[in-house]
């Protein structure tokens, strides 16, 4: 089996042949239970909150919210990913910005992961993860100082392709970005660039058919390796090393996230390879949608790939020198004055 095969494999959707590794290191790091790796604006509010999706699953939330709103109702935004991440991390320094900028936003753990419910741990679902989005989406609709027709997606890396593929089908939703867009679905089924063969895909998904009766008979998943490794050889290539200089040190680490210390359910390869999302992506139009990708990221590809394919509007916005991670944390890189005149513009 190809390198690409494994890294595409692994690094997504794997989880925990180390589980007794990854419970220690979470237990040792439950003092840090409320950290976040940005901080707080003055200017907002934020609040845990909790909603569930269709299927029951009880989503883990914060609520950022501007201080000086005043009375008038509220544009609002969903924000969600990276793939593997918690709200402690990106998507609630989008949320804490955005909100600085006069949104409602409600930043959210996904199913099954972080503060989320959903049992067992660490598993991943085309269906389920977009569902996310839009029971993100009922929660803002019900509050008192939102207004529903103003609301709008941010998806971030995996969950950007999840955002997309959300508001193809959730026409409540007026307008959607991403940034450093993943189709998960796609890399899981085709590796990166799309150099994994038919017969490389179904050797994987042979093994992973086993597995299920192994899972069967013990009761519960098995997993792999950590998404992100203790330590570099480095020889990896370059945009792993860029995950470990976010995920696995002080500058984005946090222990509830499962790229800092956590694992995927092996099986969760089969419903993400299975299950391709975007089918639908022309019917995000006439919404409009934007784009934002690095200039040097490994997934900028994939943010190219969607322009060609949607109908308008549409926008790509490449951000000079950026690589993929860059557009987690780096406030001076990811453009938020961007996103607030595209999600002003377009919620109304």
């Amino acid at each position: 089996m190809k390198k690409v095969l494994m890294i595409a494999i692994l690094f997504l959707v794997t989880g925990q042949l180390f589980a007794q590794k990854v419970k220690s290191k979470s237990e040792k790091m439950s003092a840090s239970k409320e950290h976040y790796t940005f901080g707080l604006s003055d200017k907002v509010s934020r609040q845990k909150v909790s909603f569930k999706n269709r299927y029951g699953i009880i989503l883990s939330g914060d609520l950022y919210l501007p201080k000086n709103a005043g009375t008038e109702k509220l544009s609002a935004l969903a924000i969600s990913g990276p793939f593997g991440a918690v709200k402690e991390q990106s998507s609630g320094l989008y949320a804490n910005q955005m909100a600085e900028r006069g949104f409602a936003v409600v930043a959210f753990d996904p199913s099954y992961t972080g503060e989320s419910g959903g049992e067992p741990r660490n598993i991943a679902s085309s269906d389920i993860n977009t569902e996310d989005f839009s029971a993100a989406v009922d929660f803002l609709g019900l509050q008192k100082n939102v207004d529903r027709n103003k609301i709008g997606i941010i998806g971030i890396c995996g969950f950007g392709g999840f955002a997309l593929n959300a508001v193809s089908v959730d026409k409540r939703v007026k307008a959607v970005a991403t940034t450093s867009m993943y189709d998960i679905p796609r890399v899981n089924a085709n590796g990166y660039n799309d150099k994994v063969t038919v017969a490389e895909r179904t050797k994987t998904l042979e093994i992973l058919s086993l597995q299920r009766w192994e899972d069967a008979e013990n009761g519960k998943p098995k997993y792999g390796a950590q998404p992100n490794p203790d330590k570099l050889n480095g020889d990896e290539p370059q945009f792993i090393k860029e995950y470990f200089d976010y995920y696995k040190t002080p500058r984005g680490f946090h222990a509830r996230s499962i790229n800092s210390n956590g694992a995927w359910a092996n099986t969760s390869a089969i419903a993400l390879t299975n299950m391709q999302i975007l089918a639908h992506l022309k019917e995000i139009s006439p919404r409009p949608l934007l784009l934002i990708a690095g200039e040097n990221a490994h997934s900028r590809y994939m943010s190219e790939d969607i322009y060609k394919l949607a109908a308008e509007p549409k926008e790509l916005m490449i951000i000079p020198n950026a690589v993929h991670v860059d557009l987690y944390d780096k406030v001076d890189v990811i453009p938020f004055d961007k996103l607030e005149d595209f999600f002003k513009k377009n919620l109304k």
